[in-house]
């Protein structure tokens, strides 16, 4: 399967909607495989966060057959920076003791969607 800007708009879309779901009405789930406890003042934040979550997602599905353009490198650009700040923000919360191993497992994603955002970023 070749890689290109539709289908890793596809994959980011989906991804960020389970996401999303997952933060509004099971934030516990993977709160839990962290380490952390879920508090009201999580729950909200959790919340919020998913809010953001689903408009990157929408972002992303709209955009899906949108040819290299301004737009389309601003929002690869965008998510890229979002990853990479995600990734190194886990890798420090793990180093500190804040949470589990189980944060790789979202590092490693956030890591990939930087690779391939990367990859297609640009290209037809």
């Amino acid at each position: 399967m070749k890689l290109n800007f539709q289908r890793v708009a596809i994959l980011i879309a989906l991804s960020f909607f389970t996401l999303a779901a997952t933060l509004m009405f099971a934030p516990n789930v993977m709160l839990a495989d962290w380490g952390l406890e879920l508090t009201l003042s999580v729950s909200v934040v959790c919340r919020r966060a998913a809010a953001l979550f689903a408009g990157i997602a929408v972002m992303f599905f709209l955009a899906r057959n949108a040819e290299p353009s301004p737009a389309r490198s601003a929002l690869t650009t965008g998510l890229v920076v979002s990853c990479l700040m995600l990734t190194a923000l886990g890798g420090f919360e793990l180093a500190a003791g804040h949470v589990t191993p189980k944060i790789l497992i979202p590092m490693s994603i956030e890591v990939m969607f930087t690779l391939a955002l990367l990859r297609v970023g640009h290209r037809q």
